[in-house]
């Protein structure tokens, strides 16, 4: 039997799945835009939070702690809404990708500073009174002794949040942006087979996260070294 003929008693079309899937991959390169920006806009705020997070100054500690409460404690969803349908009514007006990139990055970037801020306390506090015996500043201190300490702790839950913001890069289909579920959305819509659809982009999703677990484990190997 050609593989093409089989159906697996309908729920999954191996023919139809192959023929628009050159369509579907089209929306792969702005999952990976949108997911690895908005990581990286994630992981800069998400280091200054975390370092305002356990400043001994209020000024800037509270502003810290309310923003990481505010972006845990509301729906990913809700806030790009706000980003791309709400904001336009007071006269800021963003593309779909741009309101995507900025609603992943601003999210993330609140559980990347408590991941940050565990990370950092985890650095035995020696480790900065022996710098300070030496006369090294705070910032050389934090980016040549603390920071390559705390990445190697930091790096598999930093990875399982650039896996969530892969897997929650759906959602943009929400706002229109042609990423891999809107792509998915459209043939949908026009073949009548979702379960076969939606079966195959969730075997898209899958081996993208395995590569990113094999990216996790060279990192983490890199980074062994610091212990």
């Amino acid at each position: 039997m050609n593989i093409r003929e089989l159906d697996f008693g309908g729920l999954f079309d191996v023919q139809l799945a192959i023929e628009n899937l050159p369509f579907i991959l089209g929306g792969l390169p702005i999952t990976l835009l949108v997911s690895i920006i908005g990581m990286i806009l994630g992981l800069v705020l998400g280091l200054f939070l975390a370092l305002c997070r356990g400043s001994n100054k209020r000024s800037l500690r509270w502003p810290a702690r309310i923003y990481i409460s505010f972006m845990r404690g509301t729906p990913l969803l809700v806030f790009l809404f706000i980003l791309y349908f709400g904001l336009p009514v007071i006269g800021i007006e963003f593309t779909a990708i741009t309101a995507a990139i900025l609603g992943f990055g601003l999210n993330s970037a609140a559980y990347i500073a408590e991941i940050n801020r565990a990370s950092l306390n985890s650095v035995d506090n020696g480790q900065w009174e022996s710098a300070k015996a030496l006369n090294l500043g705070y910032w050389k201190t934090l980016r040549k002794i603390i920071l390559p300490q705390a990445t190697r702790i930091a790096v598999p839950p930093l990875t399982n949040v650039f896996m969530d913001i892969v897997k929650a890069t759906s959602l943009a289909a929400v706002i229109t942006v042609p990423e891999l579920f809107q792509k998915t959305q459209i043939v949908a819509g026009k073949t009548y087979d979702a379960m076969t659809m939606y079966i195959l982009v969730a075997l898209i999703y899958w081996p993208l996260c395995i590569v990113i677990s094999f990216i996790q484990d060279r990192m983490e190997n890199r980074f062994s070294r610091f212990l």
